[in-house]
């Protein structure tokens, strides 16, 4: 149990921020829809739960993903991220649903909904909350990214960037721009339906809400389900090899394999190189080029085997 708190203390801190600020923003709109019975207000409250529970589970797994290996598990715990990253999209799957469907029976059978200040109210301050996590998020993607964007270049350099961003602080910025468009959303259809006799606007609103949540599930699916698998990483493999074939005692590169392992890469790496070197000079050079390839960020793990050299480039450089 010790373990386990230790490794809490290296869980995604935006995934923290996100779970605390979700749990508060939800039980808040929860009271103010039993107060009001607007739908849109329902949705929201369905949206600010299922994120809550995912970056919950986002949190713990990000924290566990960084236990060392043991003997039962050589290959570390990287990949666990992705597997609860998995499971975790399944709530948000349900929420979804609950979502659609009740917008559609307020679409179909309109009600007419009370306190409209205090849904304006409640509504405003989660989406200043959800706005307020947003940007720690992008800035924390800009920063894994070695980024230095600030102010208004914030937003535009977190998209650029938002391939290369850790799993947990992705999912954490894909939901909550979700979270912060729907709750702008929930507002003016609440706005309409106050003063129109449109009140079908609560209705349409929830779907569209619904909607955007099932496309968060299907992009945290698709991406997580690679990283589970071990999906190879083109731009880290040209980074690499540059740094392997730049080595004056490398004649050339038979095989390369980048692939991420969660939050981590994986480098299997094959080098040529002058069969009459002793194995006291390929220890040299080994540890050379693994010292090297372990300085690019994000690289844990390395493994370099050796062959002599057959006399045909494989390999050309990138970074000419």
């Amino acid at each position: 149990m010790k373990e386990f708190f230790v490794l809490l203390k290296n869980g995604n801190k935006s995934a923290l921020l996100a779970t605390i600020i979700n749990t508060i923003i939800a039980i808040i709109k929860g009271i103010a829809y039993f107060m009001t019975g607007n739908v849109a207000m329902f949705a929201e409250t369905m949206h600010s739960l299922g994120d809550a529970a995912n970056q919950l589970f986002v949190f713990i797994g990000s924290a566990l993903s960084k236990k060392s290996p043991t003997k039962r598990f050589p290959g570390g715990f990287g990949r666990l991220v992705n597997l609860v990253l998995l499971f975790a999209v399944l709530v948000v799957g349900i929420m979804a649903y609950e979502t659609i469907r009740e917008g559609f029976i307020h679409t179909f059978y309109p009600e007419e909904s009370t306190g409209f200040l205090l849904t304006l109210l409640v509504l405003g301050a989660s989406v200043c909350l959800e706005f307020y996590v947003l940007i720690r998020a992008m800035k924390e993607i800009v920063l894994e990214s070695n980024g230095t964007a600030k102010g208004r270049g914030l937003f535009r350099a977190s998209l650029s960037s938002l391939k290369n961003a850790k799993p947990a602080t992705k999912l954490v910025f894909l939901e909550d721009s979700v979270a912060t468009a729907g709750g702008i959303l929930a507002i003016i259809a609440v706005t309409i339906a106050e003063y129109t006799n449109f009140k079908q606007a609560e209705g349409l609103v929830s779907i569209i809400i619904g909607v955007m949540m099932f496309i968060v599930v299907t992009r945290v699916f698709l991406d997580n389900a690679a990283g589970a698998i071990g999906e190879a990483d083109a731009e880290m493999e040209g980074k690499i090899g540059n740094i392997a074939i730049r080595d004056p005692d490398v004649r050339d590169i038979q095989a390369l394999a980048v692939y991420k392992e969660g939050e981590d890469f994986h480098v299997e790496l094959s080098i040529e190189i002058d069969s009459k070197l002793t194995v006291e000079q390929a220890d040299k050079i080994r540890n050379r080029i693994e010292n090297q390839i372990l300085g690019e960020k994000g690289v844990s793990d390395v493994i370099i085997e050796f062959d002599k050299d057959d006399g045909v480039l494989n390999w050309t450089r990138t970074d000419k």
